[in-house]
């Protein structure tokens, strides 16, 4: 293959020289190989962080005025938005409409390959205005190859809405980045199985974002210190984690948090609120809905009165 040929294939889908030899090894040198790619995804990501902060600064921003995040892609990259909006309720007490992964082919492309559905540029803009997406909100398109038409046409629309718009990507100057207006290029080169972007892509594509999100929640007030002040306790493990924050965050004894937490019907940022401020349940959860579920404006909003 000719070096013009060779450029003219999207970067994830060219072969890598370093494993060219792969299928002739041990088991233990293919592992090998596959953790010294893997390596190079962090050191990928590190060079991108100022156009995910740009993203996040942005994303923040909307949401703070009432906005809301989408995640649009298709097949692994669909597959990891989805994941990355489905963890926010639970971790961040936040929801479920505030975060939304978007993924060509719907709910059975969670499970099963629907490839063709990735090829209807229309679909994604479509999907877009089924969920009213306007100029208050935030879209992110993941697409490894930067060439997948649902995803790009969900993009485009999305900034004609007025939406800020975003693109994770693993291929540098393609279609996507000139969709969007934040283009984050973490560059992993050809995948250890070459085309098989749920490999380097993938897991660069779920650091990236980890920190959208995650970032994105910090900026909102939706964590205290490094605690996730708003998670919800659902089962006995959360609730648990609940009443060691509640601790840490208070000075209560393990006795003391569950007490309170069980007081403030297993609710954290209840807890605190009523903890910190002497209020009553019934106050601490209309000051709560108040501030859209931030805990230090709940407690501001009581000083203030």
């Amino acid at each position: 293959m000719s070096v013009d040929e060779r450029e003219a294939i999207p970067l994830t889908e060219q072969e890598n020289p370093r494993t060219a030899r792969l299928s002739e090894l041990p088991t233990e040198d293919i592992l090998r190989l596959m953790n010294e790619e893997d390596a190079r995804v962090a050191e990928a990501v590190e060079l991108v962080l100022p156009d995910v902060a740009r993203a996040v600064e942005a994303i923040a921003a909307r949401l703070g005025e009432g906005g809301r995040l989408f995640y649009v892609g298709t097949g692994t990259s669909g597959r990891l938005g989805v994941l990355d909006a489905s963890e926010c309720p639970p971790t961040f007490g936040v929801a479920p409409e505030l975060v939304q992964g978007i993924i060509a082919g719907g709910y059975d492309a969670l499970h099963r390959a629907t490839e063709a559905s990735e090829d209807d540029g229309e679909a994604g803009a479509r999907e877009l205005e089924g969920r009213g997406v306007s100029g208050a909100d935030a879209v992110v398109g993941i697409a490894a190859s930067g060439r997948t038409p649902y995803t790009i046409g969900a993009v485009v629309r999305a900034r004609e809405l007025g939406a800020f718009t975003a693109c994770v990507t693993c291929a540098p100057e393609s279609p996507i980045t000139r969709a969007a207006e934040v283009s984050i290029v973490p560059v992993v080169g050809a995948e250890v199985l070459a085309g098989s972007t749920r490999l380097k892509a993938g897991t660069a594509q779920k650091l990236v974002l980890n920190m959208i999100s995650t970032a994105t929640m910090i900026r909102l007030g939706y964590v205290h210190g490094n605690r996730m002040t708003n998670v919800l306790p659902r089962n006995e493990k959360l609730r648990a984690r609940a009443a060691r924050i509640f601790a840490a965050e208070t000075g209560a004894g393990e006795d003391e948090a569950r007490a309170a937490l069980e007081a403030a019907g297993f609710d954290l940022p209840t807890a605190l609120v009523i903890h910190r401020t002497r209020r009553t349940r019934e106050e601490a959860e209309r000051a709560l809905a108040d501030s859209k579920g931030v805990v230090d404006q709940a407690i501001k909003y009581f000083s203030e009165l």
